[in-house]
């Protein structure tokens, strides 16, 4: 394969795996080369600014991970979507052109067909059928969780627990005790 270098690749087209969408519905098409930040900004606007009930992503191959994190960042956004994800594969085609023709005859191509993981996530404002697979239901929002100026748990799951003494280390825990060579004072020392 290092005569030849790829000139075409294309994906298999296949409808969204969701029953009784709306024919408007939104699918956000999540390539390897997307940038997350456009993606968000045009996926928010459909969903703040003209009201979208329900929008769709979809990638395939190495741009599963960045629709998963696409997904989970408007999850965080908006809050209260209701989620269903599919997972199937898809059959992608690779053209690759001989860079090293012979002399006297035609470029020689390779058409490699290549069956790689895709994901569908639908994330709907209105409710979904529970018993569907891959149903998630929409993550409850806690005041803890409440991104409020000043918040010190802001971008925190949970609040941390108070900090207890026994769950420190040793080499950390701190002893005071009297010190031999002052004038009664105290003074600390590590284990």
């Amino acid at each position: 394969m290092e005569n030849f270098r790829k000139v075409r690749t294309s994906e298999e087209e296949m409808p969204l795996p969701f029953p009784d969408l709306p024919p408007d519905v939104v699918e956000m098409k999540v390539k390897e080369g997307s940038k997350i930040r456009n993606l968000m900004n045009f996926a928010m606007a459909q969903m703040e600014l003209k009201g979208r009930r329900q929008i769709v992503f979809s990638g395939c191959g190495r741009a599963v991970t960045k629709t998963i994190t696409c997904v989970e960042i408007m999850k965080r956004k908006l809050g209260g979507l209701h989620q269903v994800t599919k997972v199937r594969y898809k059959t992608v085609l690779e053209v690759w052109e001989n860079q090293d023709p012979p002399p006297h005859g035609p470029a020689q191509n390779l058409t490699v067909h290549k069956n790689v993981p895709s994901i569908c996530i639908l994330l709907s404002r209105d409710p979904l059928d529970p018993n569907q697979t891959g149903y998630q239901p929409p993550e409850p929002r806690h005041e803890a969780e409440e991104d409020t100026p000043g918040s010190s748990t802001k971008g925190l799951k949970r609040p941390l627990p108070p900090l207890c003494e026994e769950l420190l280390p040793k080499k950390l825990q701190v002893q005071v005790s009297d010190s031999p060579r002052g004038s009664g004072t105290t003074a600390g020392q590590l284990d």
